[in-house]
């Protein structure tokens, strides 16, 4: 069985707060080179349990302002402070190392990183949660889930396309 040993890690809430807003997504992206694969915890199955058994066999995690906002979410609500667990690189400051700054979507247009759900921001998030849960609304869903998955899968390409900002330039003969 191949593992995945980097995992890329986005969630979704119902606000900015940790002990105002609950999470209603954890969206992780396992890769090994060009194996991947999704996993996305909401409902019932997003539990300590579920997310750790997910985590199992991660060597390394990325985020986007995960320090400031993913990581403490998951303390908060579900205990474990994956930081701790996992070495963690938040990749917004290594695009500040770049000088590029700005909410991760501004970023990925920077660097020409396209989404499915180009548009859609964390306000629709919430509002898409809310229409889910309100009138269980499976198309709502099914778009906040896309939504996360192209967060999640994108933090994969920014990674790669800063790796490529640092890669020495080559002399040209």
């Amino acid at each position: 069985m191949i593992g995945f040993p980097d995992a890329y890690l986005d969630i979704e809430t119902t606000g900015l707060y940790p002990h105002e807003s609950r999470i209603t997504v954890i969206g992780i992206y396992f890769c090994n080179g060009d194996d991947g694969r999704l996993v996305q915890l909401y409902d019932a199955k997003l539990t300590c349990k579920n997310l750790l058994n997910a985590m199992e066999g991660t060597e390394r995690m990325f985020t986007y302002n995960g320090s400031r906002f993913d990581i403490p979410f998951i303390r908060t609500h579900l205990g474990p402070d994956l930081a701790l667990m996992h070495p963690h690189t938040d990749l917004m400051y290594k695009c500040w190392d770049h000088n590029l700054r700005g909410g991760f979507k501004r970023v990925l247009k920077h660097l020409g990183i396209s989404r499915e759900t180009d548009g859609l921001n964390g306000l629709d998030a919430i509002w898409l949660w809310q229409q889910y849960k309100r009138s269980n609304d499976r198309a709502a869903l099914d778009l906040l889930l896309r939504y996360n998955r192209d967060d999640i899968v994108n933090l994969r390409q920014l990674r790669d396309a800063l790796a490529e900002i640092n890669m020495p330039r080559v002399a040209q003969l």
